[in-house]
């Protein structure tokens, strides 16, 4: 059990029923009535963003996120599925709950597989990730100083700008947080 007083940014609790993640808490202190604490909560199951009001004297049971690194085997159009490295146990995830993280992960990657009491809520791919370019317009000498980009598609299958100066058969270093190109590999 934690008190609102105590929350911290990124501590999980249990509120209704929902596990949220704390972005944001402010402790106030009005000149007229109680001192409150003032949050920003996000839903780690649906993903919304919420502001509530809380006495510090509240208190809400933590909840534990368990992030395993497991590695993707492959997808069977509407199974994902997972094995542990460390145990060889093999999970399968339905695609609602995988959802677009692994757009820019190839089959046999490590990825973290987010659970909470064994339920298994969300998938994040490596930070960044290389994949080679599979079709692109062909790049002409000199296009490297405008910043401009042109569509390119990558191994998986996903769509990137990528700059012109990048070619079909090029490997490419992608920012899976943002989806953006970041350099060649």
């Amino acid at each position: 059990m934690i008190s609102a007083g105590d929350f911290r940014n990124g501590l999980t609790v249990l509120i209704e029923g929902n596990i949220y993640q704390i972005l944001e808490f402010q402790h106030v202190k009005p000149g007229k009535g109680a001192a409150f604490v003032r949050t920003k909560l996000k839903n780690i199951i649906s993903g919304g963003v919420v502001e509530k009001t809380f006495r510090p004297t509240e208190k809400f049971d933590t909840a534990h996120i368990d992030r395993k690194d497991m590695q993707y085997l492959y997808s069977d159009g509407e199974l994902y599925h997972f094995m542990d490295v460390e145990t060889f146990d093999q999970i399968a995830v339905d695609g609602d709950t995988v959802g677009d993280s692994l757009k820019f992960v190839k089959e046999n990657e490590i990825v973290k597989v987010c659970s909470h009491e064994g339920n298994v809520f969300s998938v994040e791919p490596p930070i960044s990730v290389e994949l080679e370019v599979t079709e692109t317009e062909p790049g002409v000498k000199g296009d490297t100083a405008t910043g401009a980009t042109k569509p390119a598609i990558v191994e998986t299958g996903a769509s990137v700008l990528v700059p012109l100066f990048v070619n079909q058969g090029d490997k490419i270093k992608i920012d899976t947080r943002t989806g953006e190109y970041s350099s060649r590999a």
